[in-house]
């Protein structure tokens, strides 16, 4: 059985080992050329979608080993709907985390409750390494319903998705940037982008750091992360941009100018085994706070109609 101080590792040393070679795990997906159609968030056997690292941990191996279809279930799952993962299959590492109430009792009599915090690693199997599953566990409807190379008619869902979050979004100049004192968004005009959807994953990152004010989530990374602090928030911006784009629609940008980051990125990683889990988890809270801001999270079903009926 896998220890917890295995499961950090085993999760870091992966991200380690892709940021080494150059490739960001969170951006990978969108830049391999077997992906046909829009990326989705991967999601359970019942379609729910995994959260914070589990995203980044799935969105590679369904990469580095082909899949198309964004489901997976465990072995057991498998059993109860009737099928069977197929023999010499390998499985693929996620990971849970909760914590649990212990009661202690003081000399004096007194009992107490504190939280422990837990993490355990489980296997989970694509649906495509799974025969005899039932009708409907292998369809995608959203990857089904767009030939390759269509255009993406979100983008006007987006700007609504964005002005929702009542950030203040300033354009002009050539920078894009979140300035914490005046609390504005800046970004260059929508024209000078290569295309609109460099504009909008580039909005969705400023977005993701406007998140961070003290007035809405209050993201205080100087006493975990010290002098990397800076370099730490960009990492959350990368990945929950990406978070984020994936359920608007929207192909993130690798941005050019964040390649200075990466030798601050190897630095945080291979000097705390936790730092992934824990700029993965502010990343999701960033998605989770902006939807919150609009009336309603979108459903798969919405996306689809939504290309439809434009």
């Amino acid at each position: 059985m896998k220890t917890q101080a295995d499961i950090y590792t085993r999760v870091t040393d992966k991200i380690i080992a892709d940021l080494e070679h150059g490739a960001r795990p969170w951006a990978k997906p969108w830049r391999g050329g077997h992906a046909s159609t829009r990326i989705t968030l991967p999601v359970r056997a019942k379609g729910v979608p995994y959260r914070g690292i589990n995203i980044l941990l799935l969105w590679g191996e369904a990469l580095e080993k082909g899949y198309q279809s964004n489901r997976w279930m465990t072995f057991k799952q498998a059993l109860e709907l009737g099928a069977n993962v197929r023999k010499g299959e390998h499985g693929s590492l996620v990971v849970y985390a909760s914590k649990i109430t212990k009661e202690e009792e003081k000399d004096g009599g007194e009992v107490t409750e504190h939280e422990i915090a837990f993490m355990k690693g489980y296997t989970v199997f694509n649906v495509e390494q799974i025969d005899n599953l039932p009708d409907g566990y292998r369809h995608e409807p959203i990857a089904d319903a767009y030939p390759s190379g269509a255009p993406l008619p979100l983008i006007e869902y987006a700007e609504t998705f964005f002005a929702k979050t009542g950030a203040t979004i300033c354009h002009g100049g050539n920078q894009a940037f979140y300035a914490p004192g005046l609390d504005v968004v800046q970004l260059p005009p929508a024209e000078a982008f290569h295309d609109v959807e460099g504009y909008e994953s580039t909005k969705a990152h400023e977005i993701v750091h406007w998140t961070s004010n003290y007035t809405r989530l209050n993201r205080q990374l100087g006493k975990r992360f010290g002098d990397e602090a800076y370099a730490a928030e960009e990492l959350i911006a990368e990945m929950g941009a990406a978070f984020l784009c994936s359920q608007l629609g929207i192909s993130p940008e690798t941005r050019a100018d964040h390649a200075s980051y990466l030798d601050h990125w190897l630095k945080i990683l291979k000097a705390d085994k936790k730092a992934i889990f824990t700029a993965a988890s502010h990343a999701q809270r960033a998605c989770d706070y902006l939807f919150a801001l609009q009336d309603a999270k979108p459903t798969d079903e919405t996306l689809v109609a939504e290309r439809v009926t434009n």
